[in-house]
């Protein structure tokens, strides 16, 4: 990948605010979220507001509804997946390299041990050079 501008970091490309569901809550209640805010993730978070996994739609459509289940019964923590996330004062090039280790579209972002925000491909889209960014996406969607 080429270098992005040396200064910036993480908390330079993430969307702000990122809005936690909770752990207990059901996968019903997290698509009406994704819903409503316009999100295709959402962060879960335990009953200490830290973050314990992430969540898609695509987890809900494919391991939930897909398998047969009911999205009113399962919870959020069920289905969570693995915790890979970015400190906010990571490197643009840490959290490219961690999106790319993980074949993740979504990265949350981490200030003293709470969320403050993810990282989407859509924050990339607005913050990268063409040529870093058409890097990231073919190293994505190619593996």
């Amino acid at each position: 990948m080429t270098e992005g501008h040396p200064h910036e970091r993480a908390r330079d490309l993430m969307s702000a605010g990122a809005e936690c569901i909770a752990a207990h809550e059901t996968l019903d209640r997290a698509a009406q979220m994704m819903r409503d805010l316009a999100v295709g993730a959402l962060p879960i978070c335990g009953p200490d507001d830290r973050l314990t996994g992430i969540i898609t739609d695509r987890d809900i459509v494919i391991k939930c509804v897909a398998a047969g289940h009911d999205p009113s019964r399962i919870t959020a923590a069920e289905l969570a997946t693995g915790l890979v996330w970015i400190p906010a004062d990571a490197t643009v090039e840490e959290a490219l390299a961690r999106m790319v280790e993980h074949q993740i579209r979504r990265l949350p972002v981490i200030d003293n041990h709470r969320i403050i925000g993810m990282i989407s491909e859509a924050d990339l889209a607005k913050h990268l050079p063409d040529a870093q960014l058409a890097d990231f996406c073919h190293r994505i969607y190619a593996t």
